[in-house]
């Protein structure tokens, strides 16, 4: 494995971890984890990587090695959250981002945003989310209040085994080896023993604030750079959606300069399913719409 290394820096008032792969001095390459996940979990993708990379990937707030939130989390935090980072990283120049699921949502929104901070875009199944009717949010709302009230956090395990079969039990794909790995990082262990997730039961909260498909068009429509969405073979996202294929066309037709890959066997987590093939299609990409 390629090693990596830490760094903490204070993020829009958060302590908040970016794990670094590779040479300094070269070209950068922003990796954005999905909802539950890690930095650690592109290990994979990053051995895979042909090229020379500054691979830099952030973990989210509230996940892994970052500080939580003292209250709900909000997306826009997010994007919040990553100009800051390219701020630190990449000051003068446009970023080269490759965001998986939740991580996808958060670059394709910035990139529409701050068109002029983005060279290229990948969203590796990060498509937006089910769009939502106005007639929702009272429920919606009173969700969330007895969900403040009430909050479940997540269940102790007894040693990280339980947490390499949570991984292997979610996805058929994912090797013991890979599992192993990705324990260790997903969990902690406490001073009592137990083993607990390296995430804030608060991200289990439903979120009051509705997904409005119409204002994550209006951003795409504005993204410049050159997009890449890959697509899991074994993932349905238009059932998920529940859209006709026309309807999920109009997501993809809001970007100005669209390309898509489908990657064969894998599912949504195709940066542990298919690592090798997703290091290709990205470094494919990078090299005719990037110059890299």
């Amino acid at each position: 494995m390629k090693e990596s290394c830490s760094e903490f820096h204070d993020i829009n008032g958060l302590r908040q971890h970016v794990r670094l792969w590779g040479n300094p001095q070269a070209p950068k390459l922003f990796l954005l984890h999905g909802w539950m996940d890690v930095s650690a979990s592109f290990q994979f993708l990053v051995d895979a990587l042909q090229g020379d990379w500054h691979v830099i990937a952030p973990d989210w707030r509230g996940f892994g090695l970052s500080e939580w939130n003292r209250g709900s989390y909000y997306f826009p935090d997010y994007l919040a959250d990553l100009n800051a980072l390219l701020d630190l990283y990449t000051p003068d120049e446009p970023a080269d981002l490759v965001g998986h699921s939740m991580g996808g949502n958060i670059a394709g929104l910035y990139a529409g945003v701050r068109p002029y901070r983005v060279r290229t875009l990948v969203c590796v199944e990060g498509f937006g989310l089910e769009d939502s009717r106005p007639e929702e949010a009272p429920a919606r709302y009173e969700q969330w209040l007895d969900e403040l009230a009430q909050p479940q956090g997540f269940r102790p395990y007894t040693s990280f085994n339980g947490v390499e079969k949570r991984l292997t039990d979610n996805n058929s794909r994912m090797s013991r080896e890979q599992a192993e790995f990705l324990a260790r990082h997903w969990a902690r262990q406490t001073e009592e023993g137990e083993v607990m997730l390296n995430f804030d039961h608060r991200h289990k909260m439903v979120n009051p604030v509705l997904y409005r498909l119409e204002e994550a068009l209006a951003c795409w429509s504005e993204v410049t750079a050159p997009t890449l969405w890959v697509v899991g073979s074994e993932y349905d996202f238009q059932k998920k959606f529940h859209e006709t294929p026309e309807a999920f066309d109009r997501r993809k037709a809001a970007f100005r300069d669209f390309s898509e890959v489908r990657i064969e066997d894998a599912g949504h987590m195709i940066h542990h399913d298919q690592p090798r093939e997703l290091a290709r299609a990205v470094e494919a990409f990078l090299r005719v719409k990037g110059g890299l």
